[in-house]
């Protein structure tokens, strides 16, 4: 069974920030929302926490170190045009070290840092709810 197809698949993702206020988007080239920009993050594994699978992915797809994270909200998409549903725990983080690089050219097309007023489009449905739930 894939997850999102025969049952919800559980996700996570972080919103990296630097200290100028912007954050860290990189492009998907897979479903979900393949061609979207959005916030670092993926799958939990079987008897990960998912604060631990989102330091984790983002530590693969960014080649950031990361230090201390928060929680910051809960994302539920269910996403007909790709047959998928994921619940993502989403967390954010000012603590981290390195530059970002492109590590995974095949799930990543680009990755960059982006003002929170000036976003790139289109963005995915995770790193929007994310956003809005950074803004209170």
């Amino acid at each position: 069974m894939k997850p999102g197809v025969d049952f919800p698949g559980v996700g996570c993702g972080l919103v990296i920030q630097r200290a100028d206020g912007r954050v860290l988007l990189c492009k998907r080239l897979k479903a979900p929302e393949a061609g979207f920009w959005n916030i670092v993050g993926g799958k939990v594994d079987l008897m990960e926490r998912s604060i631990d699978a989102a330091r984790r992915e983002a530590e693969e797809e960014s080649g950031l170190k990361i230090g201390a994270v928060d929680f910051l909200c809960l994302a539920e998409e269910i996403i007909p045009a790709d047959g998928q549903h994921w619940v993502s725990l989403i967390y954010v983080t000012r603590d981290f070290t390195g530059e970002p690089t492109l590590t995974e050219p095949d799930k990543l097309s680009e990755i960059g840092w982006f003002a929170l007023d000036d976003l790139p489009q289109p963005l995915s449905a995770f790193s929007a709810k994310a956003f809005t739930a950074m803004n209170g």
